[in-house]
Formats: C-alpha cells, sequence, structure tokens
C-alpha cells in the first residue's frame, strides 16, 4: 500500500525516506525498521502530519498481516491517535480517517483476548485511543506494564511512585527500587470491583472476560486511593494520574 503524502516528519528523517521504510517494513519487517518508524512518526510522543498520513498504510497491515506486524501496527496507530489533539495543523484526524479507525477498533478487539499480560496491556490501551478515550489511551499501559505509575501529591506536590505489582501495592515519596534502605510507603486502598463505575469499571470488567484477572485486580488499586507518605494526603490514583496528564498537555 503507498501513502501519498508525508510532510513534516521529525527533525532528522527526511519525507521522502518514509515510503521506503514502509515498504521495507511490508516486504521484510524487524523490530529495528518499526523502531524507526516510531522515531519517525511518533518520537518520545510527538506527533506530526506525517504520522497521519500514516494511518491508511498502518490500518492496513493490522488487517492483512500476521499477528506481530498487526500488533506493531496497532499499538504505533494507537500511540499516534492518542496525540491527534496536539498542534499539528492537520484538521480532525479522527474524522478524515474514520474507516481507519474503524477498522483498527475492530482488529485491536479481535487480538486482544489472546495476548500475554505486556502484550495485553498496550492493546487495551490502544482500543481506548481508537475509541477516543483521552488520557487513558496514552498512560494506562506504561503503568500496569512497568508496575508503576509517577504522580504528584495533591496536597505538597511530592513526587510519588504509585507501585501496583510483585513488589507490592504502595505509595512512596523515596526511591524504592534503587535504594539500599527501606524507603517510607503507605498501603493502597484497592477500590471494591463492585463500586466502580466509568472507565475504570469498564476497564475492570473487559480484563476480567478477557480472562486477564491479573490486569483486572491491577484495576481496582489504578482506580482506587493512595496515601501520600509525606503529607498524609488522600487521593484518587486516577484522578491524579489524570491530572498530571492533563497538565503536561
Amino acid at each position: 500500500m503507498q501513502v501519498r503524502s508525508f510532510p513534516c516528519p521529525r527533525a532528522g528523517v527526511a519525507a521522502e525516506d518514509i515510503p521506503a521504510l514502509l515498504d521495507q517494513i511490508a516486504s521484510e519487517p524487524s523490530p529495528e525498521r518499526w523502531n524507526d518508524l516510531w522515531s519517525a512518526l511518533c518520537h518520545q510522543g510527538s506527533v506530526y502530519s506525517a504520522s497521519f498520513a500514516a494511518l491508511p498504510w498502518l490500518a492496513d497491515v493490522a488487517g492483512r498481516y500476521d499477528r506481530e506486524q498487526a500488533v506493531s501496527a496497532l499499538n504505533l496507530a494507537g500511540a499516534i491517535l492518542a496525540c491527534s489533539d496536539q498542534p499539528h495543523g492537520a484538521g480532525d484526524v479522527r474524522a478524515q480517517h474514520a474507516a481507519e479507525v474503524e477498522t483498527l477498533l475492530v482488529v485491536v478487539n479481535e487480538y486482544r483476548t489472546s495476548s500475554d499480560r505486556n502484550e495485553y496491556a498496550y492493546l487495551l490501551e490502544s482500543m481506548l485511543s481508537f475509541e477516543g478515550v483521552v488520557s487513558w489511551g496514552e498512560d494506562l499501559a506504561w503503568g500496569l506494564v512497568n508496575e508503576e505509575y509517577e504522580v504528584s501529591c495533591p496536597g505538597c506536590q511530592a513526587n510519588l511512585f504509585i507501585v501496583i505489582g510483585e513488589r507490592g501495592f504502595f505509595s512512596t515519596s523515596g526511591d524504592y527500587a534503587l535504594s539500599e534502605d527501606d524507603v517510607e510507603t503507605t498501603p493502597l486502598r484497592p477500590a471494591s470491583p463492585a463500586a466502580m463505575d466509568g472507565i475504570g469499571r469498564r476497564l475492570h470488567d473487559i480484563a476480567l472476560a478477557d480472562g486477564q484477572q491479573d490486569v483486572a485486580s491491577a484495576m481496582t488499586y489504578v482506580f482506587g486511593d493512595a496515601t501520600c507518605p509525606d503529607c498524609e494526603t488522600g487521593f484518587s490514583v486516577a484522578d491524579q494520574v489524570s491530572a498530571d496528564w492533563s497538565a503536561t498537555h
């Protein structure tokens, strides 16, 4: 599949080089070439008109190629659309690419249910991005895969780690991963699944229905409450993740 125009790629990547890179991925895909495409179209979360011009190609790859290539295309397309509100002069991206977004959403839901935990987290995030869910279409998977979110305390503004995974379920302002000493922590308070609502309840129930019990359990902490160990301010983890996301966009 050919894409007609790739204006304004990131600095250092020539627009005329992108179609050749797409052809190379289509004929001889490799992780290195996909990394090059990420760097060209979604470098450190920045997107361009060229990024949106690639959406038809990504939808085509997702719908016609093998699982590995499809998942790579879905994740890149999801990341691009999650950033589609950036100033880029491309107009209403979702309206212009409604057919591609619909295709991507159908395909991501097909692959989502047969994934391992980490792949599942990224595909779930891409699903939200295709649906137009603000914030969680960009921030969900990183915390689930790395088993921590970094947020600011709404009380004292301290930088906090919200840890969710094998190392426990707690909040701390200390560098718990590198420190040789014990750091002060406070336990998280998970939400009761029966009391959850909105996007939290939906994500919990989807993960449970997909057989991803570990992800479903993590959602109760993501949409539960934490306490700052420094000033003892209590807060909603999800609200603070969303607040920090909004502050940087």
